[in-house]
């Protein structure tokens, strides 16, 4: 697509964006709902009559629709030509009192004369609907890479969204959602985020790496060890990774692909692992379970996805994890030292610190780097010392599902020894995710973190490791509720989840997609807090400027400040920096 052109299929954008005579290399293509997607062939479908057909007063085959807006004032007629080669479609826009008209029309016959080979020099054009989230952005980001056209719309810009315009993405910010209403119009392909998945990864050797908890840093740190390792793998991560080149991708050529795979809405229900890695099991997107047992229902159709012959790594630890393999003659996980089959047609290993597990993390200690080493134990035995720059009993763990999954993986290719003194290492130089304890800033002996943490076991894991990281500094946590529903199915795990903190700050929900029929709001979790004090400050920008003021009057304060939650209270930090760079006018800043 050229970069001066972005059809965004409102009549003001219109006006805005189209020019006439502008030329584009691929057709257009109409999007909207969460996780969808659209292609070049699908608008061929639509240009070759297969839908609402019309033909133009010179005998060409078009396709018509109606934009039901207002036209801008003094626009009478709007024309742009898309082009695929020296005679490829066009499309026109006209105006009348009352609605925007488009045709599109071309130069195909209905028979489709174009040759394949002729049809693969085309670029693929595919538009993300919610592209500035972190899953989708990783989708686009892949797709990209692997040359298609992309574009993406939002409901708002965000900071993940600056990398893709970079890598040539361009984007629209709609005032509402119309795309994927005119792509069915046009008999344009509407697919969801699931359906895309199953096509992207379907001919790889496929890893996933699922659970409520720990999906992003364990997919992470396992598509980084084996890159390190040599494996030239493809990773689709819904996180930032500083140590990925993409970001949040790895674009390769070997047969393996690791991938997050998200179980909200079902979307994982798709894909087709050889092997799947289940860190936890909790009830989490109570906007789509209703309870735990809906949850583990879902991850026990997803088990039955498992290639025959696969393999399921699997955290012993987590009783949430360990029931869904009740349907199995593995029953409850026991001693698991050797890979059993099962009746299922794969074998599972188990990892964890309980006696139970296959591999195991004893020893449990801090190092000097703020992060954990411990004593790796394989069937019983004393294989490594493994040490880790992360913090958290929670990132061990992490640490053993990469060491199970990629022994698994590498099978008997590699003597065991060797193998695990390679992960050893590059285990060690795995710095982590973005948003998962991530230093913001240091300013006068005030340390600022910032935590994706939007779950109690979240909270307290993280929590947990930001005590071991800075056992003598005053800890303050500032909290934003991520939706009214998980506020008000939580509300007593959410009480208790702060016991690790000094004092802590509760913002309003941050409502994201949900309209508040749970009649709750932040300050019913501050009142209702065990432990530290508490209070409530409904908005990010007044809690910046109290804690600017705190920190300037009082500049040789020890301080440890954490921002968790899965909005925009991400943003305290930098607001903060900023503020505090004001007022002090010269305070050293370390990032």
């Amino acid at each position: 697509m050229s970069s001066e052109f972005l059809p965004t299929w409102k009549v003001d954008s219109l006006k805005k964006h189209l020019d006439v005579g502008s030329t584009t290399t691929n057709s257009v293509y109409i999007m909207n709902g969460v996780a969808n997607w659209i292609t070049y062939q699908g608008m061929q479908n639509a240009i070759a009559g297969k839908k609402d057909n019309t033909r133009t007063t010179d005998g060409r085959l078009g396709v018509s629709m109606q934009f039901p807006a207002i036209p801008p004032p003094n626009v009478l007629e709007l024309s742009i030509k898309f082009r695929c080669e020296s005679d490829g479609p066009f499309i026109s826009a006209s105006t009348t009192s009352r609605e925007l008209n488009i045709s599109v029309s071309s130069d195909f016959t209905t028979d489709c004369t174009r040759t394949e080979c002729e049809k693969q020099k085309l670029k693929r054009w595919i538009h993300f609907v919610g592209v500035g989230r972190c899953g989708m952005s990783a989708l686009a980001m892949l797709a990209l890479k692997q040359g298609s056209e992309v574009s993406g719309s939002d409901t708002a810009w965000s900071r993940i969204m600056d990398g893709l315009q970079e890598a040539g993405a361009r984007f629209a910010i709609p005032s509402d959602t119309v795309e994927i209403l005119h792509a069915k119009a046009m008999g344009v392909p509407v697919i969801k985020r699931g359906v895309w998945l199953e096509m992207t990864t379907k001919d790889y050797n496929l890893i996933t790496v699922s659970g409520t908890h720990g999906k992003s840093t364990t997919a992470s740190m396992l598509a980084y060890v084996l890159n390190a390792m040599g494996d030239d793998l493809t990773a689709i991560v819904g996180a930032h990774v500083p140590q990925f080149p993409g970001g949040n991708i790895l674009l390769g050529s070997s047969p393996n692909l690791v991938l997050e795979a998200d179980e909200y809405d079902d979307c994982f229900l798709q894909l087709l692992p050889f092997i799947a890695v289940i860190t936890n099991v909790e009830w989490e997107h109570v906007d789509i379970f209703k309870d735990e047992e809906a949850v583990k229902n879902s991850f026990r159709k997803f088990l039955k996805k498992i290639k025959v012959g696969g393999h399921l790594v699997l955290c012993g630890d987590s009783e949430g994890a360990c029931s869904l393999l009740n349907h199995t003659s593995l029953g409850n996980v026991r001693s698991v030292w050797r890979p059993q089959p099962l009746d299922a047609g794969y074998r599972v290993t188990t990892y964890g610190i309980a006696n139970r597990n296959e591999w195991r993390a004893l020893s449990i200690r801090q190092n000097s780097r703020g992060g954990t080493d411990y004593a790796l134990h394989h069937k019983g035995c004393l294989v490594a010392n493994i040490s880790l720059q992360l913090a958290g009993v929670h990132n061990d763990l992490n640490s053993l599902a990469v060491i199970a999954t990629i022994r698994t993986l590498i099978d008997d290719r590699w003597p065991t020894q060797e193998l695990i003194n390679c992960m050893k290492l590059h285990l060690n130089n795995f710095i982590g995710v973005s948003r998962r304890l991530e230093n913001i800033v240091n300013i006068n002996n005030c340390h600022i973190f910032d935590d994706y943490a939007h779950h109690p076991t979240e909270v307290c894991a993280v929590l947990q490791a930001a005590r071991q990281k800075f056992p003598l500094k005053a800890l303050l946590v500032i909290f934003q509720p991520h939706t009214f529903s998980r506020l008000a199915t939580f509300l007593k795990d959410f009480a208790t989840a702060f016991r690790d903190a000094d004092r802590v700050i509760i913002t309003e929900v941050y409502s994201a997609r949900e309209e508040n029929i749970w009649n709750i709001s932040g300050t019913d979790l501050a009142s209702s807090i065990i432990g530290p004090p508490s209070e409530f400050i409904p908005f990010v920008v007044d809690v910046v400027d109290k804690l600017a003021r705190e920190i300037s009057s009082s500049p040789g304060q020890e301080l440890f400040i954490l921002t968790l939650g899965a909005g925009d209270v991400t943003n305290v930090g930098p607001s903060l920096l900023q503020k505090l760079q004001h007022i002090l006018w010269g305070g050293s800043t370390t990032r």
